[in-house]
């Protein structure tokens, strides 16, 4: 048996604890919040500010972790370099949380170092910057915190007048101490996908049938699987996502973001060293493995025979419509009347509007229409929550 010490205890993390237990593993949960919803199925918890280092420190000297799982942005992550060299296992590695926590060392790896096609970019650190590199790149652009997530900060800019806002946007979005923001160029793209892609200890790369997703202001709100490209784009996905997964070091799941424009380009957006949001549609059986079991198996070692298409999915968030600071009135009836249909409850006990509270998931057979399964899980996810 291992210890593992989670650093983040949401919906994602839930679902790795949920593998990890049933191969009898023991998980201390941790976040800067009480009853987090990895927290409510793990051996133990911690409740403490990830970004104090000193806190970090203690809480790892306290357990003795075997293997540290970071699965949030906000960690202060070169303390992870001295687990490592303590001979923790940091999952996927040291480097790879510390250059994939801030979008500026992944960004500069992947255009620079890899010479993967990225959207232009520059970095802004005040608003008189933002508004000459917002000349350079031009309308449409898009500005996004260097460190946050689910989309927070993030804003596509139109004219010049919206600048302002969506830098003081940007700058309280930002988790962490990183003040700093990216601006892009708009990619006109015709789709969105990822491909979650699996390094192992002691075994080749894999990789997941790809997945669309859709996303709004950055943060997921349906994905499908399996998403339709063709086999020499797939090809140049995989090859970019080979080159920096190998450059960041170590084993588990990763979800690499591209955009896919109607010339049939694929362009390298972000990556996560992690299981991403938009990969909980293989929660529906959609491949003989989950994210999460395959996240479990590399970061453990274990073999995996393969990764292979079951069923077509789809998945919609179930979004909270109050700020409350109680569960929602969940109704699971309407959804769960329907064949081959899921839910899952993520057990967060404070609402925002628009916040992620659960997913709805529908399978068919593998041939299924996607976009039939897209509308039913969408319209299956507006009625969870009365």
């Amino acid at each position: 048996m291992k210890k593992i010490l989670l650093l983040g205890s949401g919906e994602l993390g839930k679902e790795f604890v949920i593998a990890a237990k049933r191969a009898g593993q023991y998980v201390i949960a941790c976040d800067r919040y009480e009853c987090a919803p990895a927290m409510q199925v793990a051996d133990e918890c911690e409740v403490f500010n990830m970004l104090d280092g000193d806190a970090l420190t203690a809480v790892v000297e306290k357990h003795h972790p075997d293997i540290i799982v970071p699965e949030i942005e906000a960690i202060r992550t070169e303390r992870l370099f001295d687990f490592e060299k303590e001979g923790i296992q940091v999952v996927p590695s040291a480097r790879a949380v510390n250059y994939t926590m801030n979008r500026k060392a992944i960004r500069d790896l992947a255009a620079k170092e890899l010479g993967l096609r990225t959207a232009r970019y520059y970095y802004a650190t005040t608003l008189a910057e933002l508004r000459q590199h917002a000349k350079e790149i031009g309308f449409p652009c898009v500005i996004k915190p260097l460190m946050s997530s689910s989309g927070h900060g993030q804003s596509i800019v139109r004219e010049e007048s919206e600048l302002e806002r969506a830098f003081n946007d940007a700058m309280a979005g930002s988790r962490g101490d990183v003040k700093e923001i990216i601006i892009e160029e708009f990619i006109h793209f015709e789709s969105e996908f990822t491909l979650l892609t699996v390094t192992q200890q002691n075994g080749p790369t894999l990789f997941c049938p790809p997945i669309g997703h859709v996303q709004k202001n950055g943060d997921y709100r349906e994905s499908w699987q399996p998403f339709s490209l063709p086999e020499d784009e797939l090809r140049k996905a995989e090859d970019m996502a080979s080159k920096v997964t190998n450059a960041l070091t170590g084993a588990g799941i990763w979800g690499v973001e591209f955009f896919l424009t109607k010339q049939g380009e694929v362009i390298f957006s972000e990556l996560s060293p992690r299981p991403h949001d938009t990969g909980m549609v293989t929660l529906g059986h959609t491949t003989n493995l989950s994210e999460f079991e395959l996240h479990f198996r590399a970061v453990m070692g274990l073999p995996i025979a393969g990764i292979h298409l079951e069923h077509a999915g789809a998945s919609a968030v179930v979004l909270a419509k109050e700020e409350a600071d109680h569960d929602p009135m969940y109704n699971l009836i309407t959804a769960l009347k329907e064949y081959r249909t899921r839910v899952r409850i993520f057990g967060k006990h404070v609402q925002h509007v628009g916040r992620r509270m659960g997913v709805v998931l529908c399978y068919g057979d593998p041939d299924a229409d996607t976009t039939a399964l897209r509308d039913k899980a969408k319209r299956l996810a507006t009625t969870v929550i009365e």
